[in-house]
């Protein structure tokens, strides 16, 4: 079972792994978290929670193609995470 705190972590840890202007899809982050290929669809919305709530501390910015995105409003259509001006590293 993936704890709710292992969320936020793993979307910090995945986009230090890409350039500052790189991103990461959600899918990325839940497939990291998931005991088994086939148990990360469960776990999108959580992490596309945990994105809101990272994207109102301005840690990460959702984006949609090229245009970022309001937080409460990310439940519809692919979404790209990117380091926002917040971001903890």
């Amino acid at each position: 079972m993936v704890g709710r705190m292992d969320i936020p972590a793993k979307i910090v840890e995945l986009l230090e792994q890409r350039a500052p202007e790189g991103s990461i899809c959600p899918s990325e982050v839940a497939r990291a978290l998931a005991s088994n290929a086939a148990g990360w669809r469960h776990l999108m919305p959580q992490v596309r929670d945990a994105a809101a709530t990272l994207a109102h501390q301005h840690c990460v910015r959702i984006t949609q193609g090229d245009r970022e995105v309001d937080p409460d409003e990310i439940y519809r259509g692919p979404i790209r995470l990117r380091r926002g001006r917040a971001y903890p590293r």
